[in-house]
């Protein structure tokens, strides 16, 4: 499978856990920090990664681990806002069951999964984690159900069919009515999360250049 270019998405990233682990070598044990990370553009992208670094270097563990999973994004078929059918997948002793569910009812999955379904851009899903509870096993499990997913039109190009022929006039229907509305409500969320980045760096700008006028009265003042 061809590599997905980073570059050309918009990014989104999210610290899933931040543990403190140990190496045991000769001379004792060494310490380090490990950051699972979870990044996505939330409209069918979405990638894993870990980062680790010493104690003190919190932020390299999260960049590593942002790059590392830069370089493993997959994408994901999308069934308006849900995913096209269920699927139950392992990774060691986590068990992950993703499941469609109607519109309006979010995201009902825990910590680590809904990180992985959000950042993917899932809106209506029903889950369940089974066995191990780990978060590093979990959120590889999700991703590896989300892989296993394949788009109603990839599968009828495969087979030589439509999708009418795949899944029936209603169906296909209901497919199409569902991808438009799901295609404007990410847009329109897309738009309101550019628009509060906007506002967010405004109002630092102003914040910053209010600071710097205090403190050239405070200099003023003091030279008088």
């Amino acid at each position: 499978m061809a590599r997905i270019d980073p570059s050309k998405l918009n990014l989104e990233e999210t610290v899933v856990q931040v543990s403190r682990v140990s190496k045991v070598v000769k001379g004792g044990r060494r310490f380090s920090v490990r950051a699972l990370v979870v990044v996505g553009d939330r409209n069918g992208h979405v990638g894993f990664g870990i980062g680790k670094a010493d104690p003190s270097q919190y932020p390299e563990a999260v960049r590593k681990g942002v790059e590392e999973a830069k370089k493993h994004l997959i994408e994901v078929p999308l069934s308006g806002t849900t995913i096209p059918y269920m699927v139950k997948t392992t990774f060691g002793a986590s068990e992950v069951l993703l499941k469609p569910a109607a519109p309006g009812t979010g995201v009902i999955a825990g910590g680590a999964v809904r990180a992985v379904l959000e950042a993917a851009g899932v809106r209506d899903i029903l889950t369940k984690t089974l066995g191990s509870t780990n978060k590093a096993n979990t959120v590889q499990a999700c991703i590896k159900g989300l892989r296993e997913l394949r788009s109603p039109y990839a599968e009828a190009a495969r087979r030589g069919k439509t999708v009418t022929d795949l899944l029936g006039k209603k169906r296909a229907e209901q497919l199409e009515v569902a991808a438009a509305a799901a295609a404007e409500q990410a847009a329109a969320s897309r738009s309101a999360r550019d628009e509060e980045a906007r506002e967010t760096k405004a109002t630092s700008g102003r914040r910053d250049r209010r600071d710097r006028g205090d403190r050239g009265d405070r200099r003023d003042r003091s030279r008088q």
